[in-house]
């Protein structure tokens, strides 16, 4: 035994393989938590959809503990509520909050696009152009959760070309809560984005014509708001057939 693993046992009094079970614990919790933010994000799970912790662990083979971990990190992104005695939801935002996300990714994207113009060289152009061009061949083939998620992406894209990983992860957060509200309050176009609007900003990053980019990012999210509208509530949500793709859960290292 190394000192290092005789220092943890005499500390804790358990072998250094408790550590590794709650590494695989964690990483089995990571799982449940991106096949969740991937409903989400698809617009698969409904703002207000209650996710009961027995349930999700029928439907994922795995602990309450490890479900909890996975709401808890939900909730820490601002997608999910815990509300006392009653469990974990979907969040749903309000048409005021909906308006102060917005507000909030114009400012926060004009900096990013700003920064974008300013860092972006040969092979981040042609990075930006797979992203367009994946988004375009999952349109065309019908794939409607794979297009809702590239949409969202090819934000962060243009922030990791920015460089400047505070506004990326603001940026995160802004772009997860931007699909429930259009989970919510959006039309039947299925996305926020449009692709051309891309492909036109896109153009005006490589040309390094920043005025440019800023109006069209700047009109871009302005439309995108402009298109919510008041829907009726979507009816609850079947946590079974939502999840029905999902295989076996990660094995455990």
């Amino acid at each position: 035994m190394t000192s290092k693993s005789s220092a943890l046992l005499e500390v804790t009094g358990k072998p250094r393989r408790a550590d590794n079970r709650k590494s695989s614990n964690q990483d089995v919790g990571k799982w449940v938590y991106q096949e969740i933010m991937d409903a989400i994000l698809e617009q698969r799970l409904a703002p207000g959809t209650k996710l009961g912790e027995e349930l999700l662990g029928e439907i994922f083979d795995v602990s309450r503990p490890v479900v909890r971990w996975a709401l808890n990190k939900l909730t820490h992104d601002n997608v999910v509520e815990l509300r006392p005695h009653r469990g974990a939801f979907i969040s749903r935002p309000t048409v005021e909050h909906a308006h102060h996300v917005f507000e909030a990714r114009r400012v926060v994207e004009r900096a990013v696009v700003g920064a974008c113009v300013e860092n972006a060289n040969k092979r981040d152009c042609e990075r930006m152009r797979r992203h367009i061009d994946m988004e375009t061949d999952a349109a065309r083939n019908g794939q409607r959760g794979r297009w809702i998620r590239l949409t969202g992406e090819f934000h962060l894209v243009l922030s990791r070309i920015g460089g400047n990983d505070v506004l990326h992860n603001f940026l995160e957060d802004l772009v997860t809560q931007t699909s429930l509200i259009i989970a919510l309050y959006g039309n039947n176009s299925g996305s926020i984005c449009c692709s051309d609007d891309h492909q036109h900003l896109a153009n005006a990053i490589e040309a390094g014509d920043k005025s440019e980019a800023l109006r069209l990012i700047n009109q871009h999210l302005k439309d995108c708001e402009a298109n919510l509208q008041i829907e009726d509530e979507r009816p609850d949500e079947d946590l079974r057939s939502i999840f029905s793709h999902v295989g076996r859960k990660p094995a455990a290292e």
